[in-house]
């Protein structure tokens, strides 16, 4: 992940936010604060800064005059596009391993997630990116 937000240049907090924020109907403020577990005005400092990178915008919430919503904008539609090309790239590391090492390990870890409920449980904005 660190590696990916260096190619694109935001750093983490703000490639984990774009991430939450690919999703319709566009999150609220509170609705990302509870995501990430953090009090209002985080969001609020962390979404200034995607409005001054051009890469989010609030606009108002189409049914509450009182809720804001954060959505991407085109340069953030392209940036996260470019970062989901660095993150689907598997680690230099795998082509050590064989189809039949990657299936293996692929099985491998999908039983360690279907045994956590943290792994495997989502929310109201999908998996967190940690």
């Amino acid at each position: 992940m660190h590696e990916v937000c260096r190619g694109v240049g935001l750093p983490i907090n703000a490639m984990k936010a774009l991430l939450t924020l690919d999703r319709q109907p566009p999150a609220s403020m509170r609705e990302l604060a509870d995501h990430f577990g953090a009090d209002a005005s985080y969001c609020t400092v962390l979404v200034d800064s995607l409005e001054a990178q051009g890469v989010a915008r609030r606009e108002p919430h189409p049914t509450d005059r009182r809720v804001r919503s954060v959505v991407l904008t085109p340069k953030g539609r392209k940036l996260l596009a470019r970062a989901r090309v660095l993150l689907e790239a598997p680690p230099e590391g795998f082509v050590a391993l064989t189809v039949a090492d990657q299936r293996r390990l692929r099985d491998l870890l999908l039983k360690v997630a279907a045994a956590d409920p943290a792994l495997s449980a989502g929310d109201a904005l999908g998996p967190s990116v940690a």
